[in-house]
């Protein structure tokens, strides 16, 4: 209970209630003072009406038919409302349903609300009377009012209604924000302890989903979201952390030992000594090579990865950009032992970055050389596609990639030679990928039966 009342939805609900509560109050408030100078303007008016014509039967038939009048209009058959009191000079009550002549009205021709006791009420109670008192002629008194009782039934109905109206609101109200509370507590709690695992170390956990669809699962959804990106971003780390202290240690401890080989054993004589250091440099500044190809490729992927914001894309004629590249690699293949082949349209402009477009199109073509046997046949084609938007695409007939994996080999340091084997670092196709986000564009490796075909679309500048 402590945890409820401290919750936002129940003291929302709180200054919900106190300001429904004050809305019924002065809306009944209203209600009834509109209503009772209705009434009230009603009963003088009733009053007033009788006076008249009480007064026309004093002057026309005199004091006699008078009292006949009043005893009527004050016996059982009369109005219950109505009070009348006829007095002589001295104020001795002639006539009429009052017992004694109000106090108030001596001397008084306007209107009052006096309390006087009934003769038709066997009680003695006073009751509220609102009526006038004025003199005829001859020295008699008469007082004629009504009785207010209507309105005081119309206040404690009134009252009643509110009571009825308030309480009862009040009291949902407060268990309605009860149960409000506990639920959205409930639902804050199922987010705590999911944070409280996941700063454990539980990158794993989730925030649980009620299948309601309501505001806590639109949440609950996105913050899950965030939560497997974050897993699949320190997943990544871990995996290129663990990838790049793997690369760089064969690199690292095959320079070392060449370095220590030229140091334990060097040459008889100066000549052969000399040489042996030339070996030794030589391989030491080969493996270091490597592994700045492989930190120069995590720097590229990074620029890629930065977005538009930090890197301008102009205007750029890809098709001469293709066709630089593949007269560079054509002497490349060639030297491999595979066929190297462009089919590239003339024209085709797209908004890019011509160092990065350049990258990720020369590690398609050193996979493809790298992964194409001898004799094989390598085929880059750029043309343009639907909508003008720019097909680039590489091909070979090597060994391809099996259709599971090919979302996983866009990831940094992902190759599918489980034993490293082979040379390479598996940031060619990441960069690629990295790249390709860059400029808006699309990346599909696709089956070339036999073979990889690796295309990117560009959209037209």
């Amino acid at each position: 209970m402590p945890r409820l009342l401290h919750t936002s939805i129940f003291r929302i609900a709180l200054v919900y209630l106190l300001l429904l509560g004050i809305t019924l109050a002065v809306l009944l408030g209203v209600i009834y003072w509109s209503t009772a100078g209705l009434l009230e303007r009603q009963t003088d008016e009733t009053v007033q009406a009788e006076i008249r014509g009480l007064a026309e039967q004093y002057r026309a038939e005199g004091l006699v038919r008078l009292m006949e009048v009043i005893r009527e209009r004050s016996g059982p058959g009369g109005s219950k409302e109505n009070v009348y009191l006829l007095t002589g000079p001295r104020f001795a009550p002639l006539a009429g349903n009052l017992a004694h002549w109000p106090a108030a009205a001596a001397g008084e021709e306007g209107w009052l609300e006096v309390e006087l006791a009934r003769r038709d009420d066997p009680s003695g109670v006073p009751h509220v009377i609102r009526g006038r008192a004025f003199d005829l002629a001859g020295g008699y008194h008469l007082f004629v009012g009504r009785d207010t009782v209507e309105r005081g039934d119309f206040r404690d109905i009134v009252a009643g209604a509110l009571a009825w109206a308030v309480v009862p609101a009040l009291l949902l109200g407060l268990g309605g924000g009860a149960l409000i509370g506990r639920y959205s507590l409930a639902r804050v709690d199922a987010v705590r302890e999911a944070s409280e695992d996941i700063v454990r170390g539980d990158l794993s956990r989730r925030v649980p989903l009620s299948g309601s669809g309501d505001e806590f699962d639109r949440l609950a959804v996105t913050i899950n979201a965030m939560l497997a990106r974050i897993e699949t971003l320190m997943g990544g780390m871990r995996l290129v952390t663990d990838s790049l202290a793997h690369d760089l240690r064969s690199p690292l401890t095959r320079a070392r030992s060449a370095i220590d080989m030229a140091l334990r054993h060097p040459g008889k004589d100066e000549g052969q000594g000399a040489e042996q250091y030339r070996e030794a440099l030589e391989q030491t500044a080969a493996e270091l090579e490597t592994i700045l190809r492989t930190f120069e490729a995590l720097i590229s992927i990074a620029q890629a990865e930065a977005g538009v914001d930090s890197l301008k894309l102009n205007d750029l004629d890809l098709s001469a950009l293709a066709g630089d590249l593949l007269e560079v690699y054509q002497p490349i293949a060639e030297d491999a032992g595979v066929e190297l082949n462009g089919v590239i349209s003339e024209t085709i402009t797209v908004a890019g970055h011509r160092q990065l477009l350049a990258q990720a199109l020369a590690n398609l073509l050193d996979n493809a050389v790298k992964y194409s046997p001898s004799g094989g046949r390598i085929d880059l084609t750029l043309r343009r596609g639907a909508g003008g938007v720019a097909q680039l695409a590489v091909a070979d007939n090597g060994p391809g990639i099996p259709a599971e994996d090919r979302d996983r080999v866009l990831q940094r340091f992902v190759r599918l030679d489980d034993s490293r084997g082979t040379p390479g670092s598996g940031l060619g196709l990441s960069l690629v990928a990295a790249v390709a986000k860059l400029h808006g564009a699309e990346v599909s490796l696709d089956d070339n039966a036999p073979g990889l075909r690796v295309t990117l679309t560009l959209p037209a500048a």
